[in-house]
């Protein structure tokens, strides 16, 4: 394995970040995470856009892999699809333990420092 694809995050993962990053999106998967399998009429009556505004957003966190849908008699129902969000945070992870080795370090270096 290169050192490039080591430390680049898998390239579909852009995707979920992508679609992560609007702040309807993440209220949408949030909502999805706290309440399991929803109807769009439920989706809309906790956020303050249209029907039509949050089926759209759903596409995009279908497209991204981040949600599925389930059809129960004549509605179609939303869940979270775990895996893409596990993985994602698996690309986090090493970024993660970077950040805390650093605050480590500069812990170190203040507390060793001779006091003025």
């Amino acid at each position: 394995m290169s050192a490039a694809s080591k430390a680049a995050p898998d390239a579909d993962l852009a995707g979920v970040f992508a679609a992560l990053g609007d702040p309807i999106r993440l209220r949408l998967v949030t909502l999805l995470c706290a309440g399991g399998l929803l109807s769009i009429a439920r989706l809309t009556s906790a956020t303050a856009i249209s029907r039509q505004g949050v089926t759209r957003h759903l596409g995009v966190l279908l497209d991204a892999g981040l949600v599925r849908d389930v059809k129960l008699g004549r509605e179609r129902c939303w869940e979270l699809a775990p895996e893409r969000i596990d993985a994602a945070r698996r690309a986090l992870d090493p970024i993660g333990h970077q950040w805390e080795a650093a605050l480590g370090r500069i812990k170190a270096f203040v507390e060793s420092a001779p006091s003025a």
